[in-house]
């Protein structure tokens, strides 16, 4: 397999109240929060958009980290933590459409990407076989969060307390924009690698991959064919 490719290992034993869950849900409540205010016309209401997706930017840093290192990952974490990421990376891309800072094919082409890998890796998930996220998959994350956190920030508000302050706003729009075209080129990038990946595990596992799975089948048959036997033997011993 490839190294962001895995089997699903199934813990029933851990709860789906943790905290991991916890800061999944939490962005998941904080992205309709941050739309409401987002769409509001005063500075305050602009400024506190902003906080509310660093907030929710630093939980997604966190949750999959933490479900790893605690041995707290669930069925549920590895659904709703996906869709509140995309949740929250394509309203903010929308949202600077919507208010001019971004074109609106930008937009759409990563909506496209985003939304059509998440569901060949829900495709993938269902069949118990995990397709994380690739090195290119991780850069573009963080392209896209330094992007959408550069030009969500109201620069319009530091003009409008003083015009002397426009060149080195319009600088640093310019610049977001750039860090969003750069995202954009990652995003494409990296949805190409996916679905090379996913053509080729819908074509079978490669040597390699059978290789580690042939143990685990043998002694899968193994078990089987020594159950019997051992059950024979009990009832022998018993008579």
């Amino acid at each position: 397999m490839s190294e962001n490719v895995s089997r699903v290992q199934r813990n029933s034993k851990v709860p789906v109240v943790n905290l991991p869950n916890a800061l999944t849900v939490l962005r998941l409540v904080l992205v309709p929060v941050f739309i409401v205010l987002g769409l509001q016309q005063s500075w305050i209401a602009l400024w506190a958009a902003f906080v509310v997706f660093a907030v929710a930017a630093i939980t997604d840093r966190f949750d999959g980290e933490l479900a790893r290192s605690w041995g707290q990952i669930t069925d549920f974490g590895r659904i709703a933590d996906p869709i509140a990421d995309k949740a929250l990376t394509l309203c903010g891309f929308g949202l600077l459409s919507y208010q001019g800072f971004l074109p609106w094919w930008l937009t759409i082409l990563i909506a496209v990407r985003e939304l059509g890998i998440t569901a060949m890796r829900a495709f993938f998930l269902r069949r118990g076989v995990v397709v994380s996220a690739n090195q290119a998959g991780k850069l573009k994350t963080f392209m896209q969060m330094v992007a959408l956190g550069m030009l969500l920030i109201p620069w319009a508000h530091f003009t409008a307390l003083n015009e002397a302050n426009e060149g080195w706003v319009v600088i640093l729009i310019r610049l977001g924009q750039i860090f969003a075209g750069v995202a954009l080129a990652l995003t494409l990038y990296s949805g190409v690698m996916y679905v090379i990946e996913g053509v080729r595990l819908m074509r079978g596992p490669s040597a390699g991959e059978a290789e580690v799975l042939a143990p685990e089948e043998n002694a899968t048959q193994d078990a089987a064919t020594e159950s019997p036997k051992r059950s024979l033997a009990g009832q022998h011993v018993q008579s």
